[in-house]
């Protein structure tokens, strides 16, 4: 399917979907960025032609510009254009990255499995942390990882279905959530914490942990496209693992 065709599809799924007009052309613009084809300080189209693509008023476009770029997003420079802006991620205490990656960087094997993958329709509580109506459609997926054959995370993760299309049909033994998910949905922000609590017996089994050691728990919500990605909870043992970062 050719990009035009692609794009006109897209569109008509969102019109069928509900998503406003001002939504539509934030995802657009986040979409090419994402995918590499406007790249940081590239001009995007000015507002007259996103009308004209779109189909819609001028303040329209306006207002979907403007929370790209209270989102540090683009760059709006007055009497020359808006502009793609330089990534921000890097400051994020605890990188947006794949655990696989992280076991790599160490020199050591990787290895996952997949406990279950499935998918739902979100009930009031779960809606709400996707800040959406009850019945929302959901994946859900629980893998642990390995390093060197040892258990060192559990990864039970919720994501949004209508960001993530074909979630269930990936292979997670080759390829994580995490890496699929940020080729998918360009990643606008995250929020998170960790704290340290004696996990569940489910969680203790898996993570082959004994009685009374307490796990890091990070809980990780991500953001793209104007909603939530997903909204992971991810079990280390304590004696096994470690967060750093630096600035």
């Amino acid at each position: 399917m050719t990009r035009t065709k692609h794009e006109t599809a897209e569109k008509q799924r969102s019109r069928k979907a509900g998503v406003p007009s001002f939504q539509r052309i934030k995802n657009h613009i986040l979409r090419r960025i994402h995918a590499g084809e406007w790249k940081e300080g590239d001009q995007i189209p000015t507002e007259a032609a996103l009308g004209l693509q779109f189909g819609v008023a001028r303040m329209t476009v306006n207002r979907a510009l403007r929370e790209l770029a209270a989102e540090q997003s683009v760059n709006r420079i007055q009497g020359l254009g808006t502009f793609v802006a330089q990534h921000k991620y890097q400051s994020t205490l605890v990188a947006i990255r794949s655990i696989a990656d992280e076991v790599r960087s160490r020199g050591d094997r990787h290895a996952c499995a997949v406990v279950l993958l499935e998918g739902v329709r979100a009930p009031v509580q779960l809606a709400r942390q996707f800040d959406a109506r009850r019945g929302i459609r959901l994946f859900h997926s629980i893998l642990v990882h390995y390093e060197n054959e040892i258990q060192i995370q559990v990864e039970d993760r919720w994501v949004n279905a209508t960001l993530a299309p074909d979630y269930l049909s990936q292979d997670f033994a080759h390829s994580t959530p995490n890496e699929y998910l940020m080729r998918v949905a360009p990643l606008q922000g995250v929020s998170y914490r960790i704290e340290a609590k004696l996990p569940p017996l489910d969680i203790r089994k898996r993570l082959a942990m004994p009685a009374g050691e307490p796990c890091l728990v990070l809980y990780r919500t991500t953001r793209s496209l104007g909603t939530v990605a997903s909204v992971a909870t991810m079990w280390h043992p304590a004696s096994r693992y470690q967060f750093t970062g630096s600035f």
